[in-house]
């Protein structure tokens, strides 16, 4: 029956990697017919498959994913990058503020929403100074791979491999994973990285068009009208200085001032106070001048910037609309409709005069700022049809970014201090933000990976199994007499590169998930110390650059990018090449 069991596992292991490789299920269907394998044939019984999902990292990595997507919710990391990257100037320092800051929030909030909030804008910035995206996307996905690799809840990997060494009963005695134990790699890695890509990644990675712009992007040129306000950053500014003729995307067409209108604008031409700019742009451009930081006002909006969340659309007149012919004042849109215009578009043809004493033609396209009762309000409305919801604006409160921002920073401090548990701050947290009403308590359980808990427990079972039936000892041996006779320091490099594969091509998880019952074997056969061999685990998992498929990020830019497998092979092996040296040199002087 022993042998029956070392096979089976054996079977099942192969079994994960060709249908994780081959894509032939799921991840979490592919471990759960895995498991449920080895229970049916009593490998595992029924409290060591469900151990898992008792697993105070699982709920740690779930509470993580809630307050990403609170923050998310709120827009705050939005508009603090709307601060931050418009005032970049060429490439290298674009790239460079990107790398700087996502690798660093990396380090502290869930990678995966920071680079969904970053790729609009990468995207945007490309298409404004004439760079293609993939020179740029690629680098953002790898620092936030880097950053997310400098400390414990990073990346969902380091909490995966505590939240294996905690159930682990190979050292019993071993203490689980503290905050900081990964700074002492991460943090010279995300420097080295940082060079790394600043200045090769250019010469790396392809000039490519990709298929988004050929897809999704509109080229619909909208007219504007934006008032400067009288204590306006803009006040005292030529046209240059401003950056109002290419940092914000927009082309400045006429400034009104005094009644009198300028057509032709000097990039000397001196703004003043109470000038009515109108800008033709596109839709994304539009949007941005309703930030506070923008130094402009949109007078047809009035208070409706006020409001607390409102959505930017996009509607098309019909031909039988009772609005045709009427001017934009006539209308009322706000006290109609719950909205206000903000730009119109009239296929190719100039509009010239106030936006308010435009008058409507059938197949105008307006861009609205929609409040909450748009849709109640216009259900059965045939003026117009709806063509697409542009952007969701949400103006966050000071209290709810504070509450949010605070507690959780907060809950992170005293957890690396060993005040408090990580999983009891951000408990109370997730308790803080619903009492106080900071995001929608029934939106959040949305935002859950449910797939990724499912595949983290079974996950566990596995390695349970692995150890039960003796194959992790069986795998630990073979990889002992092959490396160790060359040292401790091959070894490391042997469990490094065996997981660096195995999480390239499958996923992370299930890399972790075979890999670390071996690696803590091998230094309970070898009687070393274990907190080297789990960190080699987790950084050669975490720190995957060479595949699109190895990590989550790699994945969400590798379509809007155009970028082919080779692209992350010629920019990536190098970079993880460095990574797996620096890493297992410096495990091997601090711990070995």
């Amino acid at each position: 029956m022993h042998h029956f069991d070392v096979i089976l596992v054996f079977v099942v292991i192969v079994f994960i990697l060709i249908s994780l490789y081959k894509e032939l299920m799921g991840a979490a269907f592919t471990f759960f017919i895995a498991v449920v394998v080895l229970g049916i044939f009593g490998v595992l019984t029924p409290s060591e498959i469900l151990a898992g999902f008792a697993n105070e990292q699982i709920a740690v990595i779930l509470m993580l994913l809630l307050l990403g997507d609170a923050i998310r919710q709120i827009s705050v990391i939005e508009i603090f990058f709307n601060k931050i990257f418009p005032r970049s100037s060429g490439q290298k320092a674009f790239l460079a503020r990107i790398m700087l800051w996502i690798g660093g929030f990396s380090a502290f909030l869930n990678n995966t929403p920071l680079v969904a909030v970053m790729m609009p804008y990468v995207h945007t910035w490309s298409k404004r100074n004439n760079v293609s995206p993939s020179k740029i996307l690629m680098p953002l996905s790898y620092a936030a791979i880097l950053g997310g690799c400098v400390t414990l809840i990073g990346t969902s990997t380091n909490l995966i491999v505590n939240g294996m060494v905690v159930d682990q009963t190979i050292f019993p005695d071993m203490e689980p994973l503290h905050m900081f134990d990964f700074f002492w790699v991460g943090f010279p890695m995300l420097i080295i990285g940082f060079l790394y890509l600043f200045f090769f990644s250019d010469k790396l990675l392809p000039n490519r068009v990709p298929i988004i712009d050929d897809v999704t992007v509109s080229d619909r040129k909208y007219l504007v009208e934006a008032l400067i306000r009288s204590k306006s950053k803009l006040v005292g500014k030529t046209i240059t200085e401003s950056g109002l003729g290419s940092e914000k995307g927009l082309f400045l067409a006429e400034v009104v001032r005094d009644n009198y209108t300028f057509q032709v604008i000097d990039k000397d031409f001196i703004l003043k106070s109470g000038d009515i700019l109108r800008f033709a742009g596109e839709s994304e451009d539009i949007v941005n001048l309703l930030s506070d930081g923008s130094g402009l006002t949109l007078p047809n909006v009035g208070m409706m910037t006020k409001l607390k969340r409102a959505d930017v659309i996009e509607v098309v007149i019909s031909h039988n609309s009772t609005l045709i012919s009427k001017t934009v004042q006539e209308v009322n849109f706000r006290g109609r409709l719950d909205s206000s215009l903000l730009a119109i578009h009239r296929n190719g043809e100039r509009i010239s005069g106030k936006l308010e004493d435009i008058k409507l033609k059938a197949g105008d396209v307006l861009l609205l700022l929609a409040g909450d009762n748009f849709t109640e309000v216009s259900k059965g409305n045939m003026d117009f049809y709806l063509i697409s919801k542009v952007k969701e604006v949400r103006k966050p409160e000071l209290y709810k970014i504070w509450t949010l921002f605070g507690g959780t920073l907060l809950a992170i401090f005293l957890s690396a201090l060993n005040i408090i548990p990580l999983f009891m701050g951000l408990i109370v947290v997730l308790i803080l933000i619903n009492l106080l009403n900071v995001v929608n308590a029934k939106d959040l359980p949305k935002s859950l990976d449910y797939n990724l808990a499912v595949i983290i427990a079974l996950s566990l079972a596995l390695g349970t199994a692995m150890i039960k039936t003796g194959v992790a000892d069986m795998i630990a041996d073979f990889l002992i007499s092959i490396f160790f006779p060359h040292g401790n320091l091959a070894v490391l490099f042997g469990i490094y590169a065996v997981t660096s594969v195995l999480a390239a091509y499958i996923t992370n998880k299930a890399a972790v998930a075979i890999v670390f019952p071996i690696s803590l074997t091998a230094a309970y056969n070898l009687e070393l110390n274990p907190l080297p061999f789990a960190l080699v685990v987790s950084f050669a998992a975490a720190a995957n650059f060479i595949t699109p498929i190895g990590y989550q990020t790699n994945l969400m830019v590798y379509g809007p990018g155009g970028y082919s497998f080779k692209d992350f092979f010629r920019l990536g092996w190098p970079l993880t090449i460095i990574y797996m040296i620096v890493t297992v040199l410096i495990l091997n002087y601090m711990y070995l």
